[in-house]
């Protein structure tokens, strides 16, 4: 299954004043999958964190699935949606991933086969079928990844966030990363500073700066408009080029 997402007026400051978002307006039907992109501090993982409840706006609304994100709904908001973070490690704090894997589920009141179940089809989902007996400090970077996306398959999600999925991954742990996530049927929303996974990815992107959205257009129309790359301090690697359409 998957939710539609519903973003309407939102703004937030931090503590110290900072303002993070500024009438930010986005709309993702269920089952797209949407890039994220920006410079840094234009508000992408702010954005992100309140789509679950972590952070809560000044003003505005967030609905997830018909859902209006509100005190009263966090629990069922959070089952909904399954975040990502950068570092997988602060997923991955169990003796082993299976044991990782299987703690949302359990928390849920899962037990038994229907708990084996969660946790062995999770895994199996990202190619980590071989990696439930394993601790995660003895994993590599992609797996690790992988690990960490599995601990939130297992609580079946309708949205999946992921804030820079491919950051510190070698080139083969980012290929695996695009075949775990190419099949995913459910919503999802992909922060990231690599275009190119973008490209791969999202058929639709969104450009961010100083807390509003600048851009929401088709990734390769995107991609291709160099001022619109430039004032946002977006770069396409060396040599990259875009391939023409077909």
């Amino acid at each position: 299954m998957s939710a539609g997402i519903r973003v309407q007026g939102l703004e937030f400051a931090y503590p110290d004043g900072r303002v993070a978002l500024r009438g930010v307006d986005l709309v993702v039907e269920a089952g797209e999958r949407v890039a994220i992109l920006g410079p840094n501090g234009a508000g992408k993982t702010t954005l992100a964190l309140h789509l679950n409840g972590i952070y809560r706006p000044a003003s505005g609304t967030v609905t997830i699935g018909g859902v209006p994100v509100t005190d009263g709904s966090l629990s069922e908001i959070r089952t909904m949606v399954g975040m990502v973070f950068q570092d997988a490690s602060d997923q991955l704090f169990m003796t082993t991933v299976g044991e990782d894997v299987a703690f949302g589920p359990a928390n849920l009141g899962l037990t038994g086969e229907e708990l084996e179940r969660r946790v062995e089809d999770a895994l199996a989902a990202v190619g980590g079928s071989d990696l439930g007996a394993r601790p995660a400090h003895h994993l590599s970077g992609g797996e690790r990844r992988r690990a960490a996306l599995a601990t939130v398959l297992a609580m079946e999600p309708e949205v999946l966030v992921f804030d820079e999925p491919s950051s510190d991954l070698d080139g083969a742990g980012r290929r695996e990363l695009v075949a775990t996530l190419a099949p995913l049927s459910m919503t999802q929303i992909i922060i990231t500073h690599d275009l190119p996974l973008a490209l791969e990815l999202c058929p639709r992107s969104v450009v961010m700066r100083d807390g509003r959205i600048v851009a929401d257009w088709p990734t390769k129309r995107l991609l291709g408009d160099e001022r619109l790359l430039s004032e946002n301090r977006l770069e396409l690697p060396f040599g990259f080029t875009l391939q023409p359409d077909r």
